[in-house]
C-alpha cells in the first residue's frame, strides 16, 4: 500500500504532542499551578486537534476519494463515517 501523503506531517505533530505531554507531566510533578497546567493541557489538546485534522484529510485524499485500488466509495465513506464517529465521542 502506497503511503499516505501526510505521514511524516503526522508523525511529527504526534511526537510534538508526546514531548508537550511530558512537560506538561512535569509541571504537575513540580506542583506549578493548575491555572498553568490546565493552559498546557488545552495547548495539549488543540494541538493534537490539528494533527487529527491533517490525518483526517489524508484519509479523505488517500483512503475515501482513492478507489483505484478496488475499494467501493460506499465501503470506503462508511469507513469515513465510523472513523468520525469514534473521533467526536
Amino acid at each position: 500500500m502506497a503511503e499516505h501523503a501526510h505521514t511524516k506531517a503526522v508523525a511529527s505533530r504526534l511526537a510534538r504532542v508526546a514531548g508537550h505531554v511530558r512537560a506538561v507531566q512535569r509541571m504537575v510533578e513540580a506542583g506549578r499551578p493548575c491555572a498553568e497546567v490546565l493552559v498546557q493541557m488545552a495547548a495539549v489538546r488543540s494541538a493534537l486537534d490539528r494533527a487529527a485534522k491533517v490525518l483526517l484529510a489524508d484519509h479523505l485524499e488517500h483512503c475515501v476519494l482513492d478507489t483505484s485500488r478496488g475499494g467501493s466509495p460506499r465501503r470506503n465513506l462508511a469507513d469515513l463515517r465510523k472513523a468520525l464517529e469514534r473521533f467526536v465521542s
